[in-house]
């Protein structure tokens, strides 16, 4: 039996700019490792649950990572096709993920869907 692996596509805003993958590149080597190690596990696991991923409602989910320092992380992403759209991604520094973080990944949801309007409207398969 052969396992599936999804597609993943980076949110791009309309300049080009992805801000997950920049965000990533912008941690280092240790935590983006560790980040991308729990993207490929959501990758090709999924469906999974806690404590790798949880949903955070309206067709949204969190990749959760252990970072250095005791740092946790999350990636916050929707399907689309079949495909994991990256929306955004923060280091979480109070129990409850900010309103201001989900608002964010929110409305890159919706730009994504639209195909424009400040959002992306392709993304980059990896």
């Amino acid at each position: 039996m052969s396992v599936e692996t999804l597609s993943i596509r980076f949110f791009r805003l309309t300049s080009g700019r992805e801000p997950v993958r920049e965000w990533l590149k912008d941690l280092g080597r240790p935590d983006s490792l560790a980040i991308g190690e729990d993207i490929r596990l959501a990758q090709i696991s999924w469906p999974i649950g806690l404590p790798h991923c949880r949903p955070l409602g309206g067709g949204l989910y969190e990749i959760r990572s252990s970072l250095t320092d005791g740092r946790i992380a999350r990636v916050i992403f929707f399907f689309c096709d079949g495909e994991m759209i990256l929306l955004h991604g923060f280091i979480k520094k109070t129990p409850r993920t900010p309103p201001s973080d989900l608002k964010l990944a929110k409305d890159r949801r919706t730009a994504y869907l639209k195909g424009g309007a400040g959002g992306l409207l392709e993304g980059k398969r990896t």
